[in-house]
């Protein structure tokens, strides 16, 4: 079928205001409180949401890096205080002459940019509480710094914090900028969010090599995310010190850490709102508990245990009412392969992904041993063997997941990079996985739009102010998107979570976010595990609509009727060894064949 096909259904959105109160209504009634505050004239109350704007706006940007990313970055009091130094200390002329009080809080938000990059560094190597730990010594060191450099930093002395000018001089005006910056930080973070870049950080901390697979380069995003964050931290640490007049280092202490930390957790994590609203409480509520205080630590800790226990997916979960909504029951997989033509490129020249000679051996278990394969275009692969002999390992080195120990790989002759799986997508290599890869908390039309990120033409920079080139990304990725899920039967899915998909319907989403890269050639370890035998009917008719538009099709599988019913070639494996290759004809009467896999 051509471009005249049935026009793909949109997902239904949320029906009633309880549906959209994660949408604007919410940040309407936050954003309408934050500007009548003042009607109050309680200078008190005025001066505690100073304080929540100012720690909302560094932990904005740490959302990115917990919240979504998924690193364990507890010691991200360190950009506060070097934003709070370098901001006071450049408006006192402590270095050289006076600086404009805004121009020291725009070098006070670089300085925590190349700080974020520094601290960021090690996650690319480290991972969980190993850089928990590069995080607080950072900011221990920082701290110790600001002891020693009484010159600039004053010492355990202090230092003067900066003021700023009319109409941001303190009081209500400077409430009134802490209040627009914090505005401008959660705009800039859910655009960030919302966006490719957004979907590939989720993706990196639920399923990394899901992302790898769909090219996200993890180390460019990484060190993008830290520099935002941290300066964000510095911009909020050059506020900290205009509110607190004066500065010394034991302003910064190590529960203000936990306080952002914990926050994000308890709001919820892949979520804006959700974080910001815990930053606001858990400011506020020593506040006005002042016995509290002292056992601030206590509380946030014991807030947190309850989240955990209670409500695992924190504030965000408790606000999200439209996926509290009862999914239909006994849902059916209709799939629809005429669409295909609409999903993939047409591939009218042949193309040959191959492996010649890899050997791969962990210890002593040769897993691969001397494996010869050739994928061809508009064919499909099978590949199939016991349990144990090689065939994902096999996969996994085709994906660049693995460096073997001798052979190579190539696509039309040009050799393959070993261990850079996200450069696979580049060259329109995709796959899917043993046990689903997804994000759960995400909606499926999110997870398959994640298959789509190397097509994203707006820069980092863009998103971050939603400009026209990222508008328009988004909407081609969403269209792309719910053109695939159609294609596999799940386009009145597309809004549900993923987590609330039954297995085969996962199955199904893999190969529609697999489709998201209209790959040359489309890798499958087992798909139809767990299928029934209508829905391994459908997809088998699926792979073979695939391999005719031109796309090379690899599948590992164990359901033999499959296998020898659509594969145009079957490759066999035993203990890492090609035991036997050619039609399924030939593989059925192959005697090696039927005596070690197939039986009698």
């Amino acid at each position: 079928m051509t471009d005249t096909a049935a026009p793909i259904s949109q997902p239904k959105a949320p029906a009633g205001w309880l549906g959209r109160l994660e949408g604007s209504a919410w940040w309407i009634v936050l954003g309408l409180a934050g500007l009548l505050l003042p009607l109050l004239e309680d200078s008190y109350i005025g001066v505690i949401a100073q304080r929540a704007y100012i720690y909302w706006v560094l932990s904005a940007g740490l959302n990115l890096v917990v919240g979504y990313a998924g690193q364990i970055a507890i010691g991200w009091v360190s950009m506060l205080t070097l934003g709070a130094y370098t901001t006071a200390a450049l408006a006192a002329g402590r270095v050289g002459p006076e600086w404009h009080p805004f121009l020291a809080l725009a070098a006070g938000g670089v300085m925590g940019a190349v700080a974020g990059v520094v601290v960021g560094l090690p996650a690319l190597r480290l991972r969980t509480f190993y850089f928990a730990m590069t995080t607080l010594g950072f900011s221990t060191i920082v701290t110790q710094v600001a002891l020693a450099w009484k010159d600039v930093t004053g010492g355990g002395v202090g230092t003067p914090g900066p003021v700023f000018p009319w109409p941001f001089d303190p009081g209500w005006g400077f409430y009134y900028f802490c209040f627009f910056l914090a505005a401008l930080a959660t705009w800039m973070t859910a655009n960030i969010g919302a966006s490719r870049y957004g979907r590939a950080l989720v993706a990196i901390r639920d399923a990394e090599v899901a992302a790898e697979a769909s090219g996200v380069s993890k180390a460019r995003l990484l060190i993008l995310v830290f520099m935002l964050a941290g300066a964000l931290g510095g911009v909020a640490g050059g506020l900290f010190a205009s509110l607190q007049s004066y500065i010394t280092p034991d302003a910064f202490t190590f529960e203000m850490s936990v306080l952002f930390f914990i926050a994000i957790l308890i709001g919820g994590r892949g979520s804006i709102l959700g974080p910001a609203l815990a930053t606001i409480i858990l400011t506020a509520l020593p506040e006005f508990a002042a016995p509290l205080v002292q056992w601030s630590t206590f509380l946030y800790a014991t807030l947190l245990l309850v989240i955990v226990l209670v409500i695992p997916g924190g504030i965000a979960d408790l606000l999200d009412f439209r996926n509290r909504r009862p999914l239909e029951k006994h849902r059916e997989i209709v799939t629809r392969p005429e669409l295909l033509a609409r999903v993939l490129d047409r591939h009218s020249e042949k193309n040959t992904l191959s492996m010649t000679g890899i050997e791969l051996h962990f210890g002593g278990v040769r897993a691969i041993d001397g494996l010869d394969l050739e994928v061809r275009s508009g064919e499909v692969h099978g590949l199939i063997g016991p349990n144990g002999s090689g065939k994902t390992t096999a996969l996994n080195v085709l994906s660049g997941y693995y460096k073997p120990h001798a052979g190579e790989a190539r696509l039309n002759g040009a050799v393959l990079p070993f261990l850079e799986a996200h450069t696979r997508a580049d060259r329109r290599i995709a796959r899917t996985f043993q046990t689903p890869r997804i994000v759960g908390g995400a909606s499926v039309l999110d997870n398959v739009m994640i298959g789509g990120t190397i097509f994203g033409q707006a820069t980092f920079s863009e998103t971050l102010l939603s400009l026209p080139r990222h508008r328009r990304d988004e909407a081609h990725l969403r269209e792309a998107a719910l053109l695939a899920l159609a294609t596999v039967g799940l386009e009145q899915l597309a809004a549900v979570r993923a987590d609330r998909l039954q297995h085969s319907e996962l199955r199904f989403m893999e190969i529609a976010r697999a489709l998201m890269l209209r790959p040359a050639f489309l890798m499958l370890d087992e798909p139809a595990a767990g299928l029934s035998a209508e829905e391994i009917r459908r997809l088998g008719a699926l792979i073979v609509a695939i391999s005719r538009s031109g796309t090379g099709v690899l599948l590992i599988e164990h359901h033999a009727d499959l296998i020898f019913d659509i594969c145009d070639r079957v490759t066999v494996l035993n203990l890492g060894k090609k035991l036997a290759a050619g039609t399924p004809a030939e593989i059925r009467s192959h005697r090696e064949v039927v005596s070690a896999y197939l039986g009698a």
